[in-house]
């Protein structure tokens, strides 16, 4: 797979990188990567992934764009209120990286939808804040064997895991928390979607061009509040409901 003259001058950075160079980049350009959810997450993650020439980029939200998004969904602008989200992120990608092939799905995952939109692609990522969606996207990546990059914020707390079919993300989370809360609920500092929404695709870059060492049965905790981040193992649970810790 050959690059163009724009495209060599478009990822110059990367080229020169020793872990990504020629061959990476070709692998990122080779890619098909789903990003379930075009929201606070999604936004930074979608456009740093189109940056990087990801080829192929799917984005799932059933949403259409409200004002109170623009506080941190930086994909958007004034004028994409009331615009489906994944139609305009979408937009946005092909406006900043036309070599990028971007597909709007504006439908909601789930059982209905999750085979066809996983099935195909080399690697998924979950930026949505609702349980039931986390779920199915995870029961989704492992029926077809697909990693996970997941994020999570609220407040001033971010988190950043990789899941494959062990640990799945509901060893994790084996059931949806009573005190389950939305940043609709209790709120967010718009810039903690930019920093854990960068540190997934980042995540994803590695994991697509091998570079590095991903988090992989790792989560990362980042505190805002204090500066300070942790990061915790994650073990494959031999009762969990989709993976039941196997191999």
């Amino acid at each position: 797979m050959s690059f163009t003259d724009e495209e060599i001058e478009r990822y110059a950075r990367h080229l020169v990188l020793r872990e990504v160079g020629g061959p990476g980049q070709q692998k990122l350009k080779a890619a098909r990567v789903l990003v379930v959810g075009a929201g606070g997450l999604g936004a930074p993650v979608s456009l740093y992934l189109a940056a990087a020439g990801v080829g192929s980029l799917i984005l799932a939200d059933p949403d259409v764009v409200d004002r109170s998004n623009l506080q941190r969904q930086v994909i958007y602008t004034e004028d994409d209120v009331g615009r489906p989200k994944a139609e305009a992120a979408a937009a946005r990608l092909t406006a900043l990286n036309p070599n990028v092939a971007v597909t709007a799905f504006n439908g909601a995952f789930d059982d209905s939808t999750a085979g066809a939109l996983v099935e195909g692609v080399d690697l998924v990522l979950d930026g949505t804040d609702d349980f039931g969606v986390r779920f199915c996207v995870n029961a989704a990546c492992v029926a077809h064997g697909k990693p996970l990059v997941s994020g999570a914020i609220g407040r001033w707390t971010g988190q950043v895991g990789v899941f494959g079919r062990k640990p799945c993300y509901r060893c994790l989370v084996p059931e949806i928390p009573p005190e389950a809360e939305t940043c609709t609920a209790v709120g967010v500092i718009g810039a903690l979607a930019g920093v854990i929404g960068s540190m997934m695709a980042l995540e994803a870059i590695k994991l697509l061009t091998g570079a590095g060492e991903a988090l992989a049965g790792r989560l990362l905790i980042y505190d805002a509040l204090a500066g300070e981040t942790r990061t915790v193992r994650v073990a494959g649970d031999p009762e969990c409901p989709v993976c039941g810790g196997s191999e």
